[in-house]
């Protein structure tokens, strides 16, 4: 779980960027995140438009295999963090976020059961999962990344990504 700082205190003095460094961890979670949303919402809106059931399959195992790695990750460094704060709207924050990503592994994983790509099942539940996801990231990308411009430094949020990165390596997509 990341620790909270102190005022005045770096997260990870060890890991702080070095001048010039250009490891493509090196940059602050919210940016990494903001580039992976955008990926996220062209993989649903593709699979959403898409008219062909194979194509469909392929987006839909390309979706899952950067989503639940996203998913898992972003639990474990940016929702545990805020979570340990002890102000009552930030630990709401992150208790929402766990539960809409119960849900988007809800309908992700009934798409996966789903036989036929071109049915109506499918499309329902390709929207329905574009729909969770927008309503998702509008409000993480507000409050969420509010509370971790608040509470964490830049420092901090490098720090944050790297861990991010290396969570995401550990999960494994079935």
């Amino acid at each position: 779980m990341t620790r909270i700082r102190k005022p005045g205190q770096k997260l990870d003095r060890a890991i702080a960027p070095k001048t010039g460094s250009s490891r493509p961890d090196d940059m602050d979670i919210l940016d990494k995140l903001k580039k992976e949303h955008e990926e996220t919402s062209d993989l649903l809106k593709k699979l959403v438009d898409s008219d062909s059931g194979p194509e469909r399959k392929a987006l839909l195992k390309k979706l899952k295999g950067a989503l639940v790695p996203h998913l898992r990750a972003e639990e474990k460094v940016v929702y545990d963090a805020i979570l340990a704060h002890k102000d009552k709207e930030t630990k709401i924050n992150g208790e929402e976020g766990y539960l809409e990503h119960a849900l988007g592994d809800k309908v992700l994983g009934n798409l996966g059961k789903i036989k036929n790509a071109m049915s109506p099942e499918f499309s329902a539940a390709a929207k329905v999962l574009k729909e969770l996801v927008e309503h998702h990231v509008k409000e993480e990308e507000s409050n969420v990344w509010s509370d971790l411009r608040k509470d964490f430094s830049s420092e901090d949020r490098i720090a944050m990504n790297r861990k991010f990165e290396a969570a995401k390596k550990k999960v494994k997509v079935s």
